[in-house]
């Protein structure tokens, strides 16, 4: 005979059961978008969790209906971000659940068993998905870090030698574009002459696209407004949101650290501007420069 729990036990439990039955349909959600062994690895946690809904079930002699806003929520970073970041995401949750599932133990011990599936299992079972985007997640680095380091000390020095919004923004772009190409080349050739298992091609490409992206999206206020010190600030705002986004995916896909890899790339990005800056203020100085 199971022992009575608490109440706070008795609603973590629940909770747990809810979770369960929602990441059982999130994952057979997912495995009929997947492909091949992707769609195969997706079907069997759908049926592990459906599996341990029934373990939580039999503790609680409770049915539970799923999580609508989390099961929309998983899918919808799905399609934003991919499927290895939704798996993970979700997976992150569990593992920082851990204690609770040890305390539980104490009056429910399957709940060790399922722990114990959960930590192992699945862990086996993510690392099997192949995702195309996070096996060239390095290229990506090198396109954005790139962009984001030489774009930002290229417009700051520009914005303080010019001081014309227009003519940044068209210089900005311009010098962007012919880096994208250069930085997608590079990335071709450094492929070749390394005989990775990665292709060129595709990792020029990812390298070249997240190059690219960053250049418009840090160009584009200097061609809107027409205030260049407000177009600079916005810039500022653009690298904080666009270091946060792909620094959170990387820490969930690569399980690394969030603030670290934060820190390091606002950093960076923030010293280069600091000495473009004074270059940008030296040179419309000694050459007097006038727009």
């Amino acid at each position: 005979m199971v022992e009575k729990p608490d109440k706070d036990v008795a609603n973590r439990v629940l909770a747990f059961q809810r979770n369960e039955i929602t990441e059982h349909m999130i994952y057979n959600a997912l495995s009929k978008r997947a492909k091949g062994s992707n769609s195969q690895i997706l079907k069997k946690m759908s049926e592990d969790e459906l599996r341990h809904y029934g373990e939580w079930r039999e503790y609680t002699g409770r049915d539970i209906a799923p999580s609508r806003l989390m099961l929309f929520k998983i899918l919808f970073v799905a399609r934003l971000f991919g499927l290895t970041f939704a798996v993970k995401l979700m997976e992150k949750g569990e593992k920082e659940a851990e204690g609770v599932y040890e305390k539980i133990s104490c009056v429910f011990p399957k709940a060790k068993e399922i722990m114990r599936d959960e930590k192992e299992h699945e862990e086996m079972l993510i690392g099997m998905i192949d995702e195309e985007m996070v096996n060239y997640v390095g290229s990506l680095v090198l396109g954005l870090n790139d962009a984001l380091v030489e774009l930002t000390g290229a417009l700051v020095g520009l914005t303080f030698t010019l001081q014309n919004s227009r003519l940044v923004g068209v210089a900005g772009l311009v010098t962007g574009i012919a880096a994208s190409l250069s930085m997608s080349a590079s990335e071709y050739l450094s492929q070749r002459s390394e005989k990775s298992e990665k292709n060129p091609l595709r990792a020029s490409l990812y390298t070249g696209i997240a190059y690219l992206a960053t250049v418009l999206i840090l160009s584009a206020p200097f061609l809107i407004l027409p205030d260049y010190r407000l177009s600079l600030s916005i810039m500022f705002l653009s690298i904080s949101l666009i270091v946060s986004v792909f620094t959170f995916f990387i820490s969930i896909t690569k399980e690394t650290s969030f603030r670290r890899m934060f820190l390091e790339m606002i950093l960076i990005s923030l010293g280069v501007a600091a000495v473009s800056f004074i270059i940008g203020w030296f040179a419309r100085t000694l050459f007097g420069i006038e727009v």
